[in-house]
């Protein structure tokens, strides 16, 4: 099986990608000493709003300003890359509600794994973390199987 047949669009965005992931994460933790994870930002956000002890812990509010800051530069970066590069913003013929239900389903697995892709799989990886190196290896392997599935029963892969 050729490698083109799993990069339709090519390879090159993706490893650019990576690359400045790897770079911002790499910065901050150089920089800070701070963990760069997105799946905190929610957590931060549920700080403003409720008292319970499941969110508003010591150091989800004092850490909320840098986190809030990191996220609101995710979607920054992004919006930069569609004006000035002229990136697509919608690449992705999956309907609406199976994007909803994607994101429930993915939501639900951060909490599960105490941390999103990124956080495991740039920043616990790289510190040789043993349940992030796990983590990684779930979701890869979920990932591969439920794509496998779409493909093989005639969804939009």
């Amino acid at each position: 099986m050729d490698l083109a047949e799993f990069f339709p669009m090519g390879m090159g965005h993706y490893a650019i990608g990576g690359l400045l992931i790897g770079a911002g994460v790499s910065w901050l933790f150089v920089s800070t000493g701070l963990m760069g994870g997105a799946s905190s930002f929610l957590t931060t956000v549920w700080t403003y709003v409720t008292s319970d002890k499941r969110f508003s812990s010591e150091s989800n509010v004092s850490s909320r300003t840098w986190r809030n800051v990191y996220s609101l530069g995710l979607i920054a970066g992004a919006f930069i890359g569609v004006q000035l590069f002229g990136l697509p913003m919608n690449v992705t013929e999956v309907s609406p509600w199976q994007l909803a239900i994607g994101g429930l389903i993915t939501g639900f697995g951060v909490r599960l794994s105490s941390g999103c892709t990124s956080g495991h799989g740039i920043c616990g990886m790289a510190l040789l973390d043993l349940d992030s190196i796990l983590a990684v290896l779930v979701f890869l392997s979920t990932a591969i199987i439920v794509a496998q599935l779409v493909t093989a029963f005639g969804g939009a892969a």
